[in-house]
């Protein structure tokens, strides 16, 4: 898996993107909340949860049906306010639906791990993509704050956080260009 912090970063990324209008800290805090969800699964781990099972580590919860269920939940619980089928609507599920969504797909690019079930519950298989440049996070703090977890934040900050803040800087300028 990659790190809580890029997976969060990537929800800011796709946030910025998005060009919702009147975003507040609920906005950001969610967004990066759906984005770091997924891994947890990883308690599996400990209630003796085989890996490779649906409930497992990267299994049901690193799905595009997860990532749309919790984007649906999210859209019903937090913004109450906002009628459903709306523009709004759609571009906040659509948010909270790619944050969420990230998750998988930079795990996709980790470098261990059994794969991620994208298609789960309908499909178990699991799938990495041919390029792997990420190192896979450790799981846990303690492993976390160990030289693996230095190669991880090193890979993470050319894999994930650049290209992050490259979207970022170019969104803002576009922002500031049609403002103009």
């Amino acid at each position: 898996m990659a790190s809580a912090f890029s997976h969060a970063i990537a929800a800011v990324a796709i946030g910025k993107a998005t060009f919702i209008k009147r975003v507040d800290w609920k906005f950001w805090l969610l967004g990066m909340f759906c984005a770091v969800i997924p891994d947890a699964d990883a308690i599996g781990f400990k209630l003796g949860i085989p890996y490779e099972s649906v409930w497992g580590h990267r299994g049901i919860t690193h799905s595009f049906f997860f990532a749309a269920l919790l984007a649906v939940t999210v859209n019903f619980l937090f913004y109450k306010d906002v009628k459903p089928n709306t523009g709004r609507w759609w571009g906040l599920f659509a948010f909270f639906f790619l944050s969420t969504a990230s998750h998988p797909i930079l795990d996709a690019m980790t470098t261990g791990g059994l794969g991620v079930a994208f298609f789960a519950p309908f499909h178990n298989e699991r799938y990495f993509f041919s390029y792997r440049p990420i190192q896979v996070s450790p799981i846990g703090v303690a492993k976390f704050f160990s030289e693996w977890g230095l190669r991880v934040i090193k890979s993470e900050l050319v894999w994930v956080w650049l290209p992050s803040l490259v979207v970022i800087a170019i969104v803002e300028v576009y922002k500031k260009m049609i403002k103009s």
